[in-house]
């Protein structure tokens, strides 16, 4: 049978495991801080060229959007206009903006490393077969959070802002948003995405630990379409063609989810199979 990998020593207490956890926590917060403290030097490109950019008529999303739209004979998703304002209404608004925007880019760019911190403290407790058919964990997760902030703020954010952007009730009423008000969509549509996109992993620990099967999630995939239609109610504007564009690939990683714990399962069955014929031979 595979012996699980020794740290430091054979077995530790639970204090012991507390303190190598809280060193972990350290290290990753550390990681956080410094990308927050380099993303606040450059927080004018952060900002003009990053969060402010959905807010321009020419940003790229709204360009492909206007193209697709000529494609099949209309102009419904030209946008030449944004018909709103950012203004700043409190004293220390736009100062606690850059704090909070230089944090969350300090999660989203450090996340990588965080990864690593939370594969350091739980790898020393898998087997050696578990740990080799993981090793690219890291780099799936991180490129699948990427992916999904990268859907968030190009496809999420966009249809967001240019829906509440033109939605009005009378034309004396003027929209004057808030910075913290557009710098929050900005962030929950980013990060909201990027875990959601994070479904293929959470259900392979999930499989492993024995949360989930593959029959279980084929079985309520129709409940599972109603969460997803739910979910994209809740982070896109109440637009039938915004939630459909958001559903399409979380019911896509619903799929892949499927697939990885039919794997999963399978390699397991192939564990089981390999220690009962070692236990035979014995």
């Amino acid at each position: 049978m595979a012996k699980k990998q020794k740290v430091s020593q054979d077995e530790m207490s639970f204090l012991d495991h507390l303190e190598e956890l809280r060193w972990h926590l350290i290290r990753a917060t550390l990681a956080i801080v410094i990308v927050g403290v380099v993303a606040f030097i450059f927080k004018d490109f952060i900002f003009d060229d990053i969060i402010f950019a959905p807010a321009r008529p020419d940003f790229i999303s709204y360009d492909f959007l206007c193209r697709m739209a000529n494609i099949f004979g209309s102009d419904k998703g030209c946008v030449n206009e944004m018909n709103f304002i950012i203004q700043n209404r409190t004293m220390g608004g736009q100062f606690n903006a850059a704090i909070w925007t230089s944090i969350i880019v300090g999660v989203v760019v450090a996340f990588p490393y965080v990864i690593y911190e939370f594969w350091k403290f739980i790898s020393p407790g898998l087997y050696e077969n578990e740990r080799k058919n993981s090793r690219g964990f890291i780099i799936i997760s991180s490129l699948l959070f990427f992916l999904g902030v990268l859907f968030g703020y190009y496809v999420i954010a966009p249809l967001s802002i240019n829906f509440l952007a033109n939605f009005t009730v009378g034309e004396q009423v003027k929209n004057e948003f808030d910075i913290d008000s557009y710098i929050g969509l900005v962030r929950a549509s980013a990060l909201a995405a990027g875990l959601i996109f994070e479904l293929p992993i959470i259900m392979y620990f999930f499989t492993k630990i024995g949360l989930v099967t593959p029959e279980f999630l084929r079985k309520y995939r129709k409940y599972a379409l109603i969460i997803v239609l739910v979910i994209s109610a809740v982070i896109t504007p109440p637009d039938i063609s915004t939630q459909v564009i958001v559903s399409i690939p979380i019911l896509i990683l619903y799929e892949v989810s499927i697939f990885i714990s039919a794997f999963v399962v399978r390699q397991e069955a192939r564990q089981l199979k390999r220690t009962e014929r070692s236990k035979n031979k014995n």
